[in-house]
């Protein structure tokens, strides 16, 4: 049995997914806030700070030490359509993050730069077992890198420029220590880890081999997410949201597979789609990173537009801004470009991430309602097209 929709057109003017004219100009989407709930720590280092960190670290397995050829070689590397090959690039991240120095510098600069991108709001996500080769213990690892977001909110803020920075603790599904990280999540959550992640190769390693650390996120009222729905089809999807609970879907973008299009433009909605629709679970969509892993054939052609026409819960995110070579404006303005959206659309994305963020309520409809309604109403003014 499945739920019907009318056709699935854009509505009306005063619809906030009806879509612009034209592209919104580069520097408008720079302005605009924005909301960050999916992008990963080792996934977004300047290539510049991993040439230095190999050389002071004496990591030697650089395919260059040029960064800008680096940075090229990376994003080249990651855009082979196959999820298990683009992991593969984040073995020399994770090679020249295994010191505290280097973790500190990381995610200061992380922050910085997502800050200088307009972000006023950020969930980087990390595994912490991956960070330990070098004798660091998992209390050091996440104590550096919480250490290095205050560093880099403090410089963001010093250049009027600021952002909230909180971290996911990621356990590798393919490991068996998720129960150990869970339980790392809990002692720092009061700290800046606003939740828990699993992430890793999909196919093989379902979400339900890690029950006992949901079990236990749970029993500790803790926020979790789970990558599910990316490289691999419903029925990861299915265990993290029926037998794991999880709060957000990490991608979800393969819930279109439980939608069924007629040719009339009318949607038919799956058990499994309409329930993830009627619960309002947070789909964590990563445009770019899709294409690259093959999920979606080109961002023309990504299901993030039948999505939002349809109201589940969408958000945009960078997933791994060196891989991808993107940010969240690059990813909004491919957003606007594909599919004429503009500053209202921009706007509904952002606030669907502040509802779905792993912080207190409060905080988020102060997020909301005192700097991304004020900034976006003030930037529509000024742009009223």
């Amino acid at each position: 049995m499945s739920v019907e929709t009318g056709p699935i057109h854009p509505a009306g003017p005063r619809d906030p997914l009806a879509g612009s004219r034209s592209p919104l100009p580069v520097e408008v989407v720079r302005r605009a806030p924005k909301a960050l709930l999916h992008d990963h720590l080792d996934g977004g280092l300047r290539p510049a700070t991993i040439v230095d960190l190999a050389a002071t670290y004496g990591y030697d397995r650089l395919p260059t030490t040029d960064p800008v050829a680096l940075g090229e070689w990376f994003v080249e590397a990651a855009d082979s359509g196959s999820l298990e090959r683009y992991l593969e690039t984040f073995a020399h991240t994770v090679g020249v993050m295994q010191h505290r120095a280097a973790l500190v510098r990381v995610a200061a600069e992380c922050a910085e730069d997502l800050a200088a991108d307009g972000c006023v709001y950020a969930e980087v996500r990390f595994a912490p077992e991956l960070h330990v080769a070098e004798g660091l213990a998992l209390d050091e690892v996440v104590e550096a890198v919480l250490e290095g977001f205050r560093v880099g909110e403090e410089r963001a803020a010093a250049a009027g420029r600021p952002i909230v920075v909180r971290t996911l603790l990621t356990a590798m599904r393919t490991a068996a220590r998720s129960r150990e990280i869970a339980e790392l999540t809990v002692r720092y959550r009061d700290a800046g880890v606003a939740g828990f992640d699993i992430a890793g190769a999909e196919a093989g390693f379902p979400p339900s081999r890690h029950l006992d650390a949901f079990n236990y996120l749970r029993g500790e009222s803790c926020h979790f997410t789970i990558h599910a729905g990316e490289a691999f089809g419903l029925p990861s999807i299915h265990e993290a949201v029926a037998f794991c609970g999880c709060e957000r879907l990490g991608h979800g973008v393969r819930i279109v597979d439980d939608i069924d299009l007629s040719p009339d433009g009318s949607a038919s909605l799956g058990r499994l789609a309409a329930y993830v629709r009627d619960l309002r679970i947070p789909l964590e969509l990563c445009p770019s990173s899709n294409v690259q892993t093959g999920a979606a054939a080109s961002i023309a052609d990504h299901p993030i537009r039948l999505l939002a026409d349809l109201r589940f819960r969408v958000t945009v995110n960078t997933d791994n801004r060196l891989m991808s070579g993107t940010s969240m404006t690059r990813e909004m303005l491919l957003l606007s470009e594909a599919f004429g959206w503009g500053l209202p659309q921009l706007q509904w994305l952002t606030v669907n991430a502040l509802k779905s963020a792993f912080i207190p309520f409060d905080q988020r409809l102060a997020l909301i309602d005192e700097v991304v309604k004020p900034a976006y109403a003030a930037l529509m003014a000024e742009h009223p097209a």
